[in-house]
């Protein structure tokens, strides 16, 4: 079965480990279509820096008033049982992620069909998949590769349809997270690239090549 048919969450947080996730935007792809969206805004649970907040314009005296990112583990939960993550370098996402949960409860494993696991991946890696799959891109950085690929009008165009008016710019997760799921989508336009199984768009997105093997094997341990 295409990877297409299956639903993948991209995800994008604002933050870091010093002041937790004071933001998270989250997408749903499916068929190569953005066909939901969500996005709050999280309390601190550390000090921002100031040249953070310079990058992503949250200071934690403004977010005071919000619940807490780990009052959201129903849905995160949620979103893993049904289909796999997805980010851009999704090193710093799981990173982030498991900071606050360091697993989630027993979910399926993507890369094996009928087996269960408790990890928040195998990600799919936007970032991964462009530099392997087409890698005549300049850079790897969102903005670069939104731009590059002919996709700033369409974020655009679907930012104004969910993201808050303040947040529709690079840096707001939300914006960040439908830049990656278009990414994600216009793979699903190239026909030999819209082929490969979710299992092996997993294994694309591995930079371990040990892990990679086993995923191809189906044996991530």
């Amino acid at each position: 079965m295409s990877w297409t048919e299956q639903p993948i969450f991209f995800v994008d947080f604002e933050g870091s480990l010093a002041s937790g996730i004071l933001e998270f935007g989250v997408v749903e792809v499916v068929r190569g279509q953005i066909v939901s969206a969500r996005t709050r805004l999280c309390r601190a649970t550390g000090g921002v820096r100031e040249e953070d907040a310079a990058v992503h314009g949250l200071r934690a005296e403004a977010l005071a008033g919000h619940a807490p990112f780990a009052e959201e583990w129903m849905y995160f939960a949620s979103l893993r049982e049904l289909g796999p993550l997805a980010a851009h370098y999704a090193g710093v996402e799981n990173s982030l992620l498991k900071a606050v949960w360091p697993y989630p409860r027993s979910v399926p494993d993507f890369a094996r069909s009928g087996a269960r696991i408790a990890d928040w991946g195998p990600w799919v890696d936007t970032a991964r998949l462009y530099a392997q799959l087409l890698p005549h891109f300049d850079s790897g950085r969102l903005e670069a590769l939104v731009a590059g690929a002919g996709l700033q009008a369409e974020l655009d165009n679907v930012a104004a349809a969910y993201c808050p008016p303040e947040r529709r710019r690079y840096h707001a997760a939300l914006y960040d997270a439908l830049a990656g799921a278009l990414l994600l989508a216009a793979l699903a336009r190239d026909p030999q690239i819209t082929g490969l199984s979710t299992m092996q768009l997993l294994a694309l997105s591995t930079l371990d090549p040990e892990k990679r093997a086993a995923l191809q094997q189906r044996e991530l341990f």
